[in-house]
């Protein structure tokens, strides 16, 4: 049993701190809205804090899920940051989608607090943290994973170290690039099928099995075709992770036309008032000829 802490509580978060109480580790928690802490105290027990220094005092292990760079910074490096309280050769473990310039900063300064870091963005959603079935891309040392892949264990299917601080996220970047031009080419596939009258059950049963099939179609063509977007990953979401690939891309001089086409779609999206709705909602801006 390893002393962990938790930073944050978010529909993510807080079932992964959950997953890491079942497996009998000893969890104290944060969270910028206190209550959310406290409630999350009574259903798993364990302790909450009010602050991440105060949660991160004398932890093995410390993980967070917040919302994006300045969240992040915030729970680590400002006044009562986690990064003043962390105990020399503990581990941290960020789960956050953001650049891959902060994720380089923490483990710079981890290094210098004698802290072991590393970056770890997932994927698999809500229902992957629920589950503890997420997909973990991870970046940072040997030492470091190996102190932190056994704690993750607890909440992911699959943890793979890809390399060094920074390539976490970069890899995530990898993830949202592929899902955005995926989600694009399952929107017009399904606008074109229902403005030629065709069956759509039987042309998802058709095509669904071949070499067009993609996780967003097996799992959002019926939902799509439903006008169904409540299920998880939010568009404002989408287009902070597609913005980050997009700096990045500037940075290493890659060229993400789609991306970047994709993204201006999803502005689109919000336009029309869809900030919450899941990424498959990129379908409503396509014309419906009925």
């Amino acid at each position: 049993m390893a002393k962990v802490t938790f930073l944050g509580l978010g529909v993510m978060g807080a079932p992964m701190a959950r997953h890491l109480a079942k497996a009998g580790h000893d969890v104290t928690v944060y969270n910028r809205t206190a209550a959310r802490a406290e409630a999350w105290v009574a259903a798993n027990g364990g302790r909450w804090a009010p602050t991440p220094a105060a949660a991160a005092e004398d932890a093995d292990a410390v993980f967070s899920c917040v919302g994006a760079d300045g969240d992040l910074e915030a729970v680590t490096l400002r006044s009562d940051g986690c990064f003043r309280a962390m105990k020399k050769g503990a581990v941290f473990v960020d789960h956050t989608t953001v650049s891959a310039r902060i994720a380089r900063q923490l483990a710079v300064e981890g290094k210098d607090r004698g802290l072991l870091v590393v970056d770890a963005p997932v994927s698999g959603g809500q229902a992957g943290a629920e589950n503890g079935t997420l997909s973990i891309m991870c970046g940072g040392s040997a030492k470091a994973m190996a102190a932190a892949e056994p704690l993750m264990q607890a909440y992911a299917a699959r943890i793979v170290h890809v390399g060094g601080a920074g390539a976490g996220q970069t890899t995530k970047m990898c993830n949202q690039i592929c899902i955005a031009g995926a989600l694009q080419g399952v929107s017009e596939a399904l606008r074109f099928a229902q403005n030629s009258d065709l069956d759509l059950d039987k042309v998802f049963e058709a095509i669904s099995g071949g070499a067009a099939a993609s996780w967003q179609m097996l799992n959002r063509w019926k939902t799509m075709a439903g006008d169904s977007f409540d299920f998880g990953f939010a568009v404002d979401w989408m287009r902070k992770d597609l913005g980050l690939a997009l700096d990045e891309a500037r940075s290493n001089g890659s060229a993400l036309p789609v991306t970047a086409l994709v993204d201006q779609f999803y502005a689109d999206i919000q336009n029309m008032g869809g900030h919450r709705q899941d990424t498959s909602a990129l379908v409503r801006r396509l014309p419906l000829d009925q």
